[in-house]
């Protein structure tokens, strides 16, 4: 990140005489001179933005350098792989400002950076960083590019991608076949099909983007239509900060986020009058924002005729990994996009734009990658050399060594064989940057993940954990907790050690094991996994958990044709494929159904969503303030079962909600009393648990905790109630975070055997 050139500066101040060099273990400097102390001190105190000092080491030289002057020398490999390696970096202003002069030789360069921005992770095949072990390998720098990477008080002194338009990768326009189409300006001929409501593919930094215009409902129709994505939001850029304002409600916070090296995409909420298309985020109260990150994005927004925003989803076909290379884009989206601006610079990982959101107060990732990835997470214990393997949903995998674990980037949903040699290609490019090789691993007790099959594959001793207490572990190791906790876990599915499906737990849990304190009640799951596709399976659970075989007659689920319905009913009564689950995302689901706002889901999660973006409509300033007053009114709701655990009674708090809606109550304001009543049973339980365990400190997690209104109140209401919560920022607390707490606990596990064997 510019680091050499900052030694050299600094060294050159102080008056010291040395070397810096980067190896495999970090940077490593001789220095002697009378301000030596001063230079220490400033490595840290004055290092560039983008640099992260982790730990400094010094000692005395064993012999005095012969060297009167300070020099920067060749990298070189070590015994292993300890530096960290540098995400991809949006454009700087210093690139920018040159991207935009047109006396600058870089002057409208799609591939302009420097030390301080630009591609990383995306292009680099081995450490330590040097160009020969990147995609930049390919091209040779002309001599006014050789200049500034040789000179090291240049900004681009070993900038890897350093190019320009003599010596640098370039772009191309292709028609939907593939053929070169002959452009004197590719972005003002793809500005033209943009407006035209044409679907471009875009190759980006770690991938495909496809883009049409997001201020035309037409072409997002038509993108939507081709993609089979009817209904799944699709995130916007747009040219700046100014013009983000006018179209999304933004706080402080907010744009320092979407104005950050990383340029995330951010969720926010859209502006009633704002000209952005409808369909983008039908019925969702956010909308992705992110601002141009690569030089090409700046250069179709500085185009005069660009609309104000463009979506910029990823470019794969639903259930897909992104397309990364040329002839993979050209194959796979040849029914989708009508043109392609492509380039030739290889992409060698791909990684996918990083989702986050502001809740209580805080910035929270709920899909890590370009930006991000693959910076560690550092922990105050010592694992081996361990690899996590994830789940099945939001995937990732995690790298353990040492005192660092090593999240990969977003891979996503793992239930295909393209999604898995997706995954499979990135397990192998980690290990090869960071030269570790696992001696176990682990993976989630679902014996159907392909995660779970990897990791038997792998022939290493295994650790199978469960799904749920590797979410708490992921925020423990975030928080550097060592246990024991309560965990409170909200998501869709976990398997649970009894066989049955989990989702809306409540654990008491270490760093080693956990027990079961307490959950939601139980209740049957019809056609087990198509009722997370079809949210009325859930509510005609929940009628006939209330009303019996009558709940087929029932006016509720009107849009559901009575036949399904029958059948559904008689699979209840003959307890036929209606497994039990807790699941807290199969609740929310039911819900939803009964209040008419979906029966069918096209993505995961879009009934507890659009439950949530209804909620929002009643929420006032004193919500939390009420909600601390109706914690004491849970009890009825809670009861305890023989074998001693806790359940939520949600059937009981659902006939009370059917009382409404049949008195005409706002459905908002019904919505918004089922958080309040989640939230309260939650923390009054959690408040008993804690009297009786002594525990104080509370995690919070799983996939449900993404909705802003349930994890906000529980934050607010146990910290009312004297507790300590945690939840995950840096790490995602839905299931992209599950291999770090597999990686955290089978590596402690490990290390138990190992002792324990000796």
């Amino acid at each position: 990140m510019g680091f050499r050139p900052f030694v050299f500066k600094l060294a050159c101040h102080f008056s010291i005489a040395g070397t810096v060099t980067n190896t495999s273990e970090g940077v490593v400097i001789q220095a002697a001179g009378p301000q030596i102390f001063s230079f220490i001190e400033a490595l840290s105190s004055e290092a560039p933005p983008l640099a992260r000092v982790e730990a400094l080491f010094h000692r005395p030289l064993e012999k005095r350098l012969q060297a009167d002057s300070f020099t920067i020398v060749a990298s070189r490999s070590g015994a292993s792989s300890r530096a960290n390696i540098p995400p991809d970096i949006s454009v700087c202003q210093d690139c920018f400002e040159e991207l935009t002069d047109p006396a600058d030789r870089r002057f409208g360069y799609p591939f302009i950076n420097c030390t301080n921005c630009g591609p990383r992770f995306s292009i680099i095949e081995t450490i330590p960083y040097d160009r020969p072990k990147t995609s930049m390998k390919d091209f040779a720098m002309c001599g006014a590019c050789s200049r500034e990477y040789l000179d090291p008080m240049n900004r681009r002194f070993h900038a890897q991608p350093n190019a320009c338009p003599a010596c640098g990768p370039a772009i191309s326009l292709h028609d939907s076949q593939g053929r070169p189409l002959k452009s004197a300006d590719v972005v003002a001929a793809a500005i033209t099909a943009i407006i035209q409501n044409k679907v471009l593919a875009i190759r980006g930094l770690g991938g495909f983007h496809l883009c049409v215009s997001g201020c035309s409902a037409a072409a997002v129709t038509t993108l939507r239509d081709r993609k089979n994505r009817p209904d799944k939001p699709l995130a916007i850029m747009v040219k700046d900060l100014l013009l983000a304002e006018k179209l999304c409600v933004i706080d402080d916070q907010e744009k320092r986020t979407l104005n950050s090296p990383q340029h995330p995409i951010v969720l926010l909420k859209p502006r009633p009058d704002s000209p952005l298309a409808p369909n983008l985020a039908p019925e969702m109260s956010d909308i992705g924002l992110m601002l141009p990150y690569t030089p090409l994005h700046h250069l179709l927004f500085a185009h005069p005729d660009c609309p104000a925003a463009l979506v910029m989803t990823s470019g794969n076909i639903s259930g897909e990994p992104i397309c990364t290379s040329n002839d993979e884009a050209l194959d796979r989206l040849a029914g989708i996009a009508d043109l392609f601006v492509l380039h030739n610079r290889d992409i060698v990982t791909r990684v996918d734009d990083s989702v986050v959101k502001r809740v209580a107060g805080e910035i929270r990732a709920f899909r890590r990658a370009r930006g991000y990835a693959p910076e560690p997470l550092h922990i105050s214990q010592k694992l081996p050399e361990f690899i996590g393997c994830g789940g099945g949903l939001k995937s990732t995998f995690s790298l353990a060594r040492s005192t660092s674990i090593y999240p990969s980037q977003h891979i996503g949903d793992l239930f295909n064989t393209t999604s898995l040699s997706f995954y499979s290609e990135s397990v192998d490019n980690l290990k090869r940057l960071y030269e570790i090789e696992p001696v176990a691993a682990a993976c989630d007790l679902h014996p159907d993940y392909l995660s779970s099959h990897f990791a038997v594959e792998l022939g290493l001793p295994l650790y199978k954990i469960q799904h749920h207490h590797a979410h708490a572990a992921a925020v423990m190791a975030e928080h550097n907790l060592e246990g024991p906790v309560l965990a409170v876990v909200l998501d869709g599915t976990g398997y649970g050690t009894d066989g049955t499906i989990w989702g809306g737990e409540i654990l008491q849990a270490d760093l080693r094991g956990f027990s079961r304190l307490g959950h939601l009640e139980p209740l049957p799951l019809p056609g087990g996994d198509a009722a997370a596709q079809e949210p009325w399976r859930m509510g005609l659970s929940l009628l006939y958990r209330l009303f019996g075989e009558e709940c087929g007659m029932m006016d509720l689920l009107s849009s559901v044709d009575p036949a399904s319905k029958n059948i559904l009913v008689q699979m209840l009564q003959n307890r036929f494929n209606t497994p039990l689950t807790s699941s807290c995302g199969r609740l929310f689901d039911g819900f939803a159904a009964l209040l008419g706002l979906t029966t069918v889901s096209t993505f995961e999660g879009q009934a507890a969503m659009q439950l949530e973006a209804l909620a929002r409509g009643s929420l006032t300033t004193r919500w939390k303030d009420i909600l601390v007053g109706e914690i004491e009114g849970a009890e009825p709701y809670l009861k305890k079962e023989k074998e001693q655990r806790w359940e939520i009674n949600s059937a009981k708090f659902v006939k009370k909600a059917l009382d409404d809606i049949s008195s005409g109550m706002d459905r908002s304001a019904i919505a918004l009393q089922f958080h309040s009543w989640l939230i309260s049973c939650i923390s009054r339980l959690v408040e008993k648990l804690s009297g009786t365990t002594g525990i104080r400190d509370v995690v919070l997690s799983g996939g449900s905790m993404q909705n802003g209104i349930l994890l906000e109140g529980l934050l607010f209401s146990l910290t009312e109630l004297g507790l300590n919560p945690y939840t995950g920022a840096r790490i995602p607390i839905n299931d992209g975070g599950v291999s770090i707490g597999q990686a955290l606990i089978g590596g402690m596990q490990h290390v138990s055997r190992s002792t324990n064997e000796s």
